[in-house]
């Protein structure tokens, strides 16, 4: 065994520590890593033009909100936003890391299709990857991120689709990992079609389970990685409607059946879920009757800021207005992720309960 390359304690230690604070007491991730093609659609919705200069105007607002520690543990960053400034000169990082919040860092260069396979695809990004994550983290990064897709039809997703995805993210976790950086595992079944609930707890069974298998036959880490899986929802053209509880048991059961103990936390995406069903079901999730090994929190991108891009609609008179919107959304998710968020609480937010659904959506 001596000649394996493994980590050492230290490097173990140092990776289990990143992870445990990113989730820490009801803490979760904003995932403000859209690339400049997607922060345009988010753009457009308030007629703000998506240029380098209303991006960075953005995303100061987010990274420079008051006591955001309270309730975020990490933020997830695109590439041109770790090395942006504010109006005075000043890192964006450097306002997270004096506020404590760990950097994260999109490290995966997007999806392509998978030959042979009914429109399914894999993630690209392995070339290099090692380079990259040694200049991340001599310039601040503590995590990073990796989204592979799949989706449910009749035929998929087919065992390569399957097994492929799982493989990648095992290689880019163990990537990460030589580097000191925690990878957040994301295999995100998307939420487009008819399937049925059931359906959706037996494929997100099934690809997590590929997952674990695949990050164990990489000799990963677990206790210093971060799993970002969707819930257990029904498809958004599902005619059957299900409750939050049932959405809460089936995630949960699906998770328990599949995710070692040893793996700290699950950040779970939102899906396109509206900003106040995104909390309602992580609150849900948290009060199911079982045992959860794991801290359950989040890594949301728009459902932490659809209403926050409302409320600043580009005009630096909303910044605080809008920072207030991030605060109460952050606030409400972080209670969820400890079990202790109620509807009622909802009265001083502007939260948007319209779906925030995209299909086939890409980053």
């Amino acid at each position: 065994m001596s000649n394996l390359t493994q980590l050492n304690d230290a490097q173990k230690k140092e990776l289990s520590d990143i992870a445990h604070q990113i989730v820490k007491d009801g803490r979760g991730i904003l995932a403000a890593d859209e690339s400049s093609g997607t922060m345009g659609k988010r753009l457009d919705m308030i007629q703000v033009e998506n240029n380098e200069e209303n991006r960075r105007q953005y995303r100061t607002l987010l990274m420079t909100t008051p006591d955001s520690q309270q309730y975020l543990g990490g933020v997830i960053l695109f590439h041109e936003t770790l090395y942006q400034k504010d109006d005075a000169n000043v890192m964006l990082k450097k306002h997270l890391k004096d506020r404590g919040i760990l950097i994260g860092i999109k490290v995966d260069k997007g999806v392509v299709k998978l030959l042979g396979t009914k429109d399914e695809t894999t993630t690209q990004g392995l070339d290099g990857l090692g380079e990259r994550c040694a200049q991340y983290k001599k310039d601040g990064c503590d995590f990073a991120k990796w989204r592979c897709v799949l989706k449910i039809s009749d035929t998929t997703p087919s065992q390569l689709a399957i097994d492929e995805n799982a493989n990648v993210l095992a290689r880019y976790a163990s990537i990460c990992q030589q580097n000191g950086i925690v990878p957040i595992v994301e295999p995100e079944i998307l939420p487009d079609g008819e399937h049925t609930l059931e359906r959706c707890q037996e494929v997100t069974e099934k690809v997590l389970a590929a997952c674990y298998k695949a990050l164990n036959d990489h000799h990963v880490y677990l206790e210093g990685t971060l799993l970002k899986p969707n819930m257990v929802t029904a498809g958004h053209s599902c005619p059957t409607k299900y409750t939050v509880q049932d959405v809460a048991e089936a995630t949960v059961t699906a998770l328990r059946r599949t995710v070692p103990p040893a793996m700290p936390g699950v950040t779970f995406l939102s899906g396109g879920q509206s900003e106040t069903s995104a909390t309602a079901h992580l609150n849900a999730i948290n009060q199911v009757k079982a045992a959860r090994p794991w801290a359950l929190s989040f890594s949301y991108g728009r459902a932490l800021q659809a209403s926050v891009l409302k409320a600043w609609q580009g005009k630096q008179g909303n910044v605080k207005a809008a920072q207030a919107t991030l605060i109460h959304r952050a606030k409400m998710n972080s209670l969820a992720a400890v079990g202790k968020y109620e509807e009622s609480m909802e009265a001083q937010g502007a939260a948007d309960a319209g779906s925030l659904h995209v299909a086939n959506h890409q980053y």
